[in-house]
């Protein structure tokens, strides 16, 4: 629920009615923030439904820089939802196309495993199919164009970087579209440059939570009671986390490193900080929020040895031997066993991969030859659905059933597949099908599967949030107080920063505080008490409940109160908004707070991901890794489950 403090400014000074896009292009037709439903569609035919152009081949067709609810925008689930709740009923009609594959998902995972099949079978004919209006799936890009500069964001997926080292197969891909990650990284990233500038990481103390409003700044740079002076904690609180940031007691003194492993195993990270590290109460609610970037959920649902993989405070004094135990069963998903993968960020994120995927692809689509132009390419939408090409890539398409000609699939030839399109539902066939969507999704396209298979594909309940872009004609603000980023334990937001400096080919990042840059936001929904994947539940619900309209007033009055004392108008230095909602986030991982240990090849992901006939299995659930890295190897493995086979 949003916070209404007493002397919230009006809408009009926080600047709700300023001139900036509030609403979305949805296949070509211009709707407000309600969901389309185009459920029960029966019957159609080219006569009743007048033929027009898709909205991808449409002159201007450019969706990386649209505005308002983006993400899983509205029109590219509906269908779904209303197939999954046995509203959607429709004789689908055969338009005549068959190929040799179909996949369902034009995420990383389902691009590359396009790649993959393609590298085996040079003259296959490819179709794929994405419900939303951009390919890439969770890898969007945000682009906005301020006073005539480009200006991108990564929408979704952030970074090449992984808790392991990728795999060769991961790596490989890569490289065979130009990226060479670590030389890449060197040349192109600028990690330290607001650091340059003398700004900081800082705290937001929101008075809702801590009794009054304080910004914080010098995270781990100033001296802690210095970093601290004027927040609204008691002195004991202060010394607790000073204790917890800096400390190096051992609160497991006299366990060796597998015991202290396996007593931090069951517990979560709040249970170590107050029953074990023993804080003032008051601490736990400045570091709630705290794994919510990386897993979605605050520090109630997340184990301690996670907690500890993923660098957190206050394990300093603990000396825990890097490295899996032997035996205990379980690795924590940080980079303190493996020092995790190369880290690359492109301008606008992961996007950049698979634009470069979709180059290898459809050479026509992307212009240029080199991952330099890449990034700041305008891709051709309209050649991405050529009925010469070999490989098509068709957007605006909610697949609604997935189907064997023959129901002994030892006699099946073919997959039929039907999905909805501009009020229509219409079937293409191939002779293998690959489905590179959520899990979730599966069990209502395919329900021939066996039903314990069904079962395992429902157990993947993937994490909610939203990636917000904020476009500000300066940033001056941020310099003034000294700070590129925020943690707000008690915001609607609960991290805020500036864009990350990145220069490659003809794009540059901003230098001056004096130009436009773009703010980075994220919020997860989520309910502490409960179990991580109810919290998963009640955060989705509440994500498809909120109006854009309310995104966009707490965007504004929270960095109104954060950016006080300097001359930050939300009303005039807001030029965009962009809410990249992701009802079904980040692939869920192994919690052992409430997940079962099973053996290898017994888990949820593993029984899930099996091949049905001619259909195979590929996306992050599969892999149960929110990664780049897992994504692309099980594209890799679906591929090669249906050419063995």
């Amino acid at each position: 629920m949003s916070k209404e403090p007493s002397d919230r400014p009006s809408d009009y000074a926080l600047g709700m009615g300023a001139p900036i896009t509030r609403r979305d292009f949805v296949q070509g037709a211009l709707v407000g923030g309600g969901a389309l439903a185009l459920p029960g569609l029966v019957g159609c035919s080219h006569r009743t439904v007048p033929l027009r152009p898709p909205a991808q081949d449409q002159h201007g067709y450019y969706p990386p820089t649209r505005t308002g609810l983006r993400g899983s925008h509205p029109g590219a689930f509906e269908a779904a939802h209303a197939l999954r709740d046995g509203n959607f009923h429709a004789l689908p009609l055969d338009i005549g196309e068959e190929y040799d594959l179909i996949i369902v998902g034009g995420g990383i995972s389902g691009l590359s495993a396009a790649s993959f099949y393609r590298q085996e079978r040079p003259n296959a004919r490819i179709l794929i199919l994405d419900n939303h209006d951009d390919f890439g799936g969770h890898a969007k890009r945000n682009e906005v164009m301020i006073d005539g500069s480009m200006r991108l964001l990564n929408g979704g997926t952030y970074a090449i970087e992984s808790p392991r080292p990728y795999s060769a197969v991961a790596d490989a891909l890569l490289q065979d579209i130009g990226i060479q990650a670590a030389t890449l990284a060197a040349q192109t990233q600028k990690p330290d440059f607001y650091a340059t500038l003398g700004l900081s990481h800082g705290i937001y103390f929101d008075r809702e939570t801590f009794g009054a409003d304080h910004l914080a700044t010098g995270y781990r740079q100033r001296g802690w009671s210095e970093f601290l002076k004027g927040a609204p904690l008691s002195d004991a609180a202060k010394r607790d986390i000073e204790r917890v940031e800096a400390g190096s007691v051992d609160y497991l003194a006299g366990l060796d490193g597998r015991a202290k492993k396996e007593k931090l195993l069951r517990m979560s990270y709040l249970s170590y900080l107050r029953d074990v590290v023993k804080v003032d109460p008051s601490v736990l609610s400045v570091y709630q929020c705290l794994t919510q970037g990386w897993w979605g959920v605050g520090i109630d649902a997340i184990g301690a040895l996670d907690a500890w993989g993923a660098d957190m405070p206050g394990f300093k004094g603990l000396h825990l031997p890097p490295g899996s135990i032997p035996g205990m069963g379980y690795t924590p998903a940080g980079f303190a066993d493996t020092g995790g993968s190369v880290f690359m960020h492109f301008p606008d994120g992961n996007a950049s991969i698979a634009r470069g995927l979709v180059r290898r692809l459809i050479p026509t689509a992307v212009p240029g030859t080199s991952i330099e132009d890449l990034v700041t390419a305008r891709v051709n939408y309209r050649e991405l659905d050529r009925e010469d090409a070999p490989v098509r890539l068709r957007l605006n398409a909610i697949v609604v059933g997935v189907h064997h000609d023959d129901p002994d699939l030892t006699r099946s030839r073919s997959v039929r597949v039907s999905y909805q399109r501009d009020g229509r539902v219409l079937e293409v066939r191939a002779k293998q099908c690959i489905l590179a969507c959520y899990n979730a999704l599966i069990p209502y396209l395919v329900p021939e599967l066996p039903s314990a298979q069904k079962t395992a594909m429902h157990e993947a309940v993937k994490t909610p949030l939203v990636y917000t872009t904020v476009a500000l004609s300066n940033w001056r603000p941020f310099r003034d107080l000294g700070v590129h980023s925020i943690y707000a334990p008690g915001g609607y937001h609960t991290t805020v920063r500036l864009n990350s400096t990145v220069d490659i080919g003809g794009y540059h990042s901003p230098r001056s505080p004096d130009e436009p840059n773009l703010l980075a936001m994220v919020r997860t929904p989520c309910q502490p008490g409960l179990t991580e994947h109810e919290q998963n539940k009640v955060g989705r619900a509440e994500l498809l409940a909120t109006p854009f309209e309310t995104f966009e007033r707490e965007i504004r009055d929270q960095l109104r109160r954060m950016l006080t004392g300097t001359d930050f108008d939300p009303a005039r230095d807001i030029r965009a908004i962009i809410v990249n909602r992701w009802p079904h986030g980040y692939a869920p991982e192994n919690n052992p707070l409430f997940d079962r240990d099973l053996p290898p090849g017994e888990e949820h992901y593993v029984r899930a991901r099996a091949r049905f006939g001619r259909i195979a299995i590929a996306n992050s659930d599969a892999g149960a890794g929110a990664y780049t890295d897992v994504a692309i190897e099980q594209g890799y493995r679906a591929v090669f489950e249906l050419l063995g086979a």
